[in-house]
């Protein structure tokens, strides 16, 4: 339920990574955890010499410097400057403003606050809390459908990390069944092409622990 862990997941399956997961409850505080990574924060990517880069935008800069270059049409950075520039712009929408306004206190209430004690911070869900961050879906959502709607991707003409940004954000939303796919048809048609490639089939295979996804989470033609 992590948007950050699921982009930088999406990233390393679409550039052939073969990669070991660790499953981290960040609230636990553990201390090899907190070694790695003082932030407290996820993701954490180790590399086989046991070196720790830490948070998405670092991560996903550092795997297209390494290997992104090298893959030419399927780079997810764009060549030219300016695009690249758009890339990443995007990128920090999914991962901070729709993060924040919708996908992080969704995921909080629904998800992490039951699997905390009290002491960690868990408890009931705050129900003025999911009400602000379900008003807050319908206009994110507008905007990916212009994005999708005139683009042929969402940052230009090729796939890029902007794709896999709001795709792993979209798709906790889908999981927890937030998302009326009725009301934005171009935004389905967008999500069906990304939800559809083999990078993003261990995601839809998974399930959290005490809570069954919606019906048409794992079908790639909903």
């Amino acid at each position: 339920m992590s948007t950050a862990s699921r982009f930088i997941r999406l990233v390393l399956a679409e550039y052939g990574y073969q990669v070991d997961l660790v499953e981290e409850q960040t609230w636990d505080k553990r201390r090899d955890f907190l070694a790695l990574n003082p932030a407290g924060t996820l993701p954490v990517y180790v590399d086989d010499s046991m070196r720790a880069l830490c948070g998405a935008m670092v991560i996903s800069e550092y795997l297209d410097e390494t290997h992104g270059v090298l893959k030419r049409d399927r780079r997810l950075l764009a060549e030219d400057p300016f695009q690249r520039a758009e890339i990443r712009r995007l990128v920090e929408w999914f991962m901070l403003k729709m993060e924040t306004d919708v996908t992080r206190p969704l995921a909080r209430e629904r998800v992490y606050k039951l699997q905390m004690t009290a002491e960690q911070g868990g408890g009931a869900p705050d129900s003025k809390m999911l009400r602000t961050a379900r008003s807050n879906i319908r206009q994110h959502l507008k905007y990916v459908t212009w994005l999708a709607g005139s683009r042929q991707w969402l940052a230009g003409e090729r796939m890029s990390y902007a794709d896999l940004a709001a795709a792993a954000s979209i798709s906790i939303l889908d999981y927890l069944g937030e998302i009326d796919w009725a009301e934005t048809p171009v935004v389905k048609d967008w999500y069906q092409r990304i939800k559809s490639r083999p990078s993003f089939r261990p995601m839809l295979n998974e399930r959290v622990r005490g809570l069954t996804p919606v019906s048409h989470y794992a079908d790639l033609d909903f």
